[in-house]
């Protein structure tokens, strides 16, 4: 449980997550998701009534590929010497260090490869930020994306533009002044630190105990995005951390600790318009 409540409070990513409910299982690696679409209307006749029209019906399906995992033990006498607090602060530090920054590198990604637009310019102390969005907003509303629910992701350097440009007055007994920006034209801001907004990256493959592991950004700093969660298709399919006991573990006097998550995201094919990307203009 501690380690579920880390990853939905360190994740940027989770208010995205797709509800179970919402989706259809096919097999152990394949969803469905039901998509309907129709003609619009047509003259009704008083002698012949209604123009009939074509009503398309069909399951859409997605296809996981992301299955992560990795390993390490414990020594039971450094547990001990630090009163059982080894085993449970490494478990901690590797889901808020390593496990939660990767999956949600991986979704940003995807979700700047699905953009319905994506624009580019690199950000300068001199670019006036709530334009920018102010822009991004205008396109979302004149291809309909509805307006409540709309989540904005920015960069610590968009944030510090957009904070900028916005005028505050402070009362003189004031002792506490806070100038975060929580929202933002009713969009929920999201902070997003920039080494996990970026529009690609690689994914690390280590093959021996000694190799590092985790992933890099390959792609472009990502400055704002901004997203529909009707957009988006997000699972965690699989998510487990088991814990062998020094009892239970052949290969060493200590507890071993396998870890694996099983997980994607995709852009809907029908909802590409509901996100909005703005990256920088040069590769990081």
């Amino acid at each position: 449980p501690i380690l579920d409540e880390i990853y939905k409070d360190g994740a940027k990513t989770s208010i995205l997550d797709t509800p179970e409910e919402r989706v259809r299982w096919i097999g152990a690696k394949t969803i469905q998701l039901f998509n309907s679409a129709s003609g619009g209307l047509g003259n009704y006749s008083r002698n012949a009534g209604y123009e009939v029209g074509d009503l398309t019906q069909a399951w859409e399906t997605y296809t996981l590929n992301v299955d992560r995992g990795r390993s390490f033990s414990v020594d039971v006498m450094d547990n001990d010497e630090t009163m059982g607090m080894a085993l449970s602060s490494t478990l901690g530090q590797f889901e808020r260090t390593m496990v939660v920054p990767e999956i949600d590198s991986y979704r940003f990604s995807k979700y700047a490869a699905g953009a319905g637009t994506t624009v580019t310019g690199t950000l300068s102390g001199s670019d006036n930020i709530p334009s920018l969005i102010q822009t991004a907003e205008a396109t979302l509303d004149n291809r309909e994306v509805p307006y409540e629910g709309r989540i904005l992701f920015v960069s610590p350097k968009c944030y510090q533009g957009l904070k900028e440009k916005i005028e505050r007055r402070i009362i003189n007994s004031e002792d506490n002044v806070n100038t975060n920006v929580e929202f933002y034209d009713d969009m929920r801001i999201i902070r997003v630190p920039q080494g996990r907004f970026s529009t690609a990256i690689t994914l690390a493959q280590p093959t021996t105990a000694a190799g590092s592991g985790g992933y890099t950004a390959s792609g472009y700093d990502i400055n704002f995005m901004i997203v529909h969660p009707s957009a988006i298709l997000q699972v965690m399919k699989h998510k487990i951390i088991r814990v062998f006991s020094p009892e239970q573990n052949i290969e060493a006097d200590g507890y071993r600790v396998n870890a694996r998550y099983y997980h994607d995201t995709w852009v809907k094919n029908q909802k590409v318009k509901g996100i909005y990307c703005h990256r920088a203009a040069t590769s990081a």
